[in-house]
């Protein structure tokens, strides 16, 4: 696929970094092996990705309704990390995500591994991971290989005007403006090159248009990679 298509993936603003990317692709970082449990065979993951904002989490849910998936947000699982008594990441973990950065890893990679083992169904839609190149290669060695990757595109704009909409109501410490464009920086910086790493693999969805509409191409894209029996 050439630079301009898979800028054009993204979006016009996304040619200067690709232009770039495609001469320097660092190889993602080895670690070693976290020692997880195997989860069993038929296991089916989707990585969902979009902006902070894009509204995953409500498509998730229609996902859920309608296809047999669990949700599972990286998100929230390390917020409910951070809040958990004796947690030995809660502080670092609560100092990461005030600053928009990207946690570890490790802990992300382990705490969705046990909610997974926990619930013990065999469909999951994880959303907002993986948010960095070795995130995602180091997943698919220790846990499972995705099947496809859904990728909410949103304006800017967008997302800025339904983050500070929410922070009115939602409490949470990164619903600020500060924090807001930091994440921004974040996801420009870490998930374009994820999504260039798994090109084959995107199936994405504009959010320009109204939830309904938004689940209507969604729901397109599960009938495809999951026809019914």
């Amino acid at each position: 696929m050439s630079v301009w298509k898979r800028a054009g993936l993204l979006g016009a603003g996304a040619v200067g970094l690709y232009a770039g990317y495609q001469f320097y692709k660092p190889a993602p970082k080895k670690t070693g092996t976290l020692g997880l449990t195997p989860l069993p065979k038929d296991t089916s993951v989707v990585f969902v990705l979009g902006g902070p904002g894009a509204g995953k989490g409500t498509q998730c849910q229609n996902i859920v309704r309608d296809f047999g998936f669990t949700h599972l947000s990286a998100g929230d699982l390390l917020r409910e990390e951070r809040q958990r008594k004796g947690s030995p990441y809660g502080e670092l973990i609560n100092n990461i995500i005030k600053e928009g950065q990207i946690v570890p890893m490790e802990i992300t990679i382990k705490l969705l591994h046990a909610a997974m083992k926990q619930n013990g169904g065999t469909k999951f839609l994880i959303d907002g991971f993986p948010r960095a190149c070795d995130q995602g290669v180091k997943f698919e060695e220790e846990v499972v290989p995705a099947k496809f990757v859904l990728y909410y595109e949103c304006p800017e704009e967008e997302m800025l005007k339904r983050l500070m909409k929410r922070g009115e109501t939602s409490g949470r410490v990164d619903d600020n403006i500060e924090s807001i464009r930091k994440r921004f920086v974040v996801f420009r910086d870490t998930s374009y090159p994820v999504i260039e790493m798994y090109n084959n693999k995107v199936e994405k969805v504009s959010c320009t248009n109204t939830v309904e509409g938004v689940y209507d191409e969604t729901k397109k894209i599960f009938e495809k990679h999951f026809p019914k029996k």
